[in-house]
């Protein structure tokens, strides 16, 4: 038709199937066996659209993610994308590598873009998450900074479908609802944890402390118990002590946000403010 129509035919280029490992086994894409494979599944999610990009790009061009590696904040269009670099065999679709794409996509956000996107994908999909950003926008966008901006930001948050689990127990409603559901780690005795939680509450704890002071007091509780400063000192003298101040760090993480393993527990601290903070390590059972 170009020929007869007298216009020059273009090239044309196809990629090879993208494949999926199915129980150890290599299968094409399907749009009828995996939601993946559709757009619809994405939005959903809450995958942000540049993230997708980002990840097609790393399984079209081989050359891509050194490129990304050396080019850590540039626009994708500036990558030079070359067919003969695109893999003959297939490329194997891997969603574990597209969420751990889409965090290093997110992570690069302002509180802003995430307060933002999020709540445009919430409103859709998740009514009470919208409420929940919209009942204080300006307290929301001070929990969204926490560990964000910095050189090495969050990585907590791979669509808007996490973004509420990752921030709800900054809010006292819904910290009410997770705060009974953890796990003790290597303190455990009842007693002694109302104890420590006491201690800290009453003698070390306080927000004008800058980072380093802050630690510090943590050291200063741990050996007040009986446990290492250091925990290369609990390393060193395993037998000589039951925790270090690692693991009381985590007993007041605990307390304080029901969860083991959160952003930084200072900032949260500085956002939660005092009395939220005392209230909390002062109920916790």
């Amino acid at each position: 038709l170009f020929n007869e129509l007298g216009f020059k035919a273009p090239k044309y280029a196809h990629i090879s199937p993208i494949m999926k490992n199915d129980n150890g086994n290599k299968r094409k894409l399907s749009k009828r066996k995996d939601p993946e494979a559709a757009v619809s599944y994405y939005k959903k999610e809450g995958i942000p659209v540049n993230a997708v990009k980002e990840y097609l790009l790393n399984i079209a061009n081989s050359t891509f993610e050194n490129w990304r590696k050396q080019n850590k904040d540039a626009d994708i269009s500036e990558f030079d994308f070359q067919l003969n670099k695109m893999s003959v065999s297939g490329a194997l679709f891997d969603m574990v590598k597209l969420f751990d794409v889409s965090k290093i996509v997110i992570s690069k956000y302002s509180a802003e873009e995430v307060y933002e996107a999020g709540l445009n994908w919430a409103n859709t999909f998740d009514k009470d998450l919208a409420d929940l950003l919209q009942k204080d926008k300006d307290y929301t966008l001070r929990v969204l900074r926490i560990e964000r901006g910095n050189e090495k930001p969050r990585k907590d948050i791979a669509k808007w479908s996490d973004l509420k689990e990752n921030i709800a127990y900054m809010y006292d409603e819904e910290f009410d609802k997770i705060k009974d559901n953890y796990e003790l780690q290597k303190i455990t005795d009842k007693e002694k944890i109302k104890d420590i939680l006491n201690a800290y509450a009453d003698k070390y704890f306080d927000l004008n402390d800058d980072k380093q002071t802050w630690f510090d007091k943590l050291k200063d509780l741990a050996e007040e118990f009986g446990y290492a400063r250091e925990v290369k000192e609990f390393k060193a003298n395993p037998e000589k002590y039951e925790a270090h101040v690692g693991d009381v760090s985590t007993l007041i993480r605990i307390a304080v946000t029901g969860r083991t393993n959160t952003p930084d527990l200072y900032e949260i601290m500085k956002v939660l403010l005092k009395d939220r903070v005392i209230e909390r390590l002062k109920n916790f059972s």
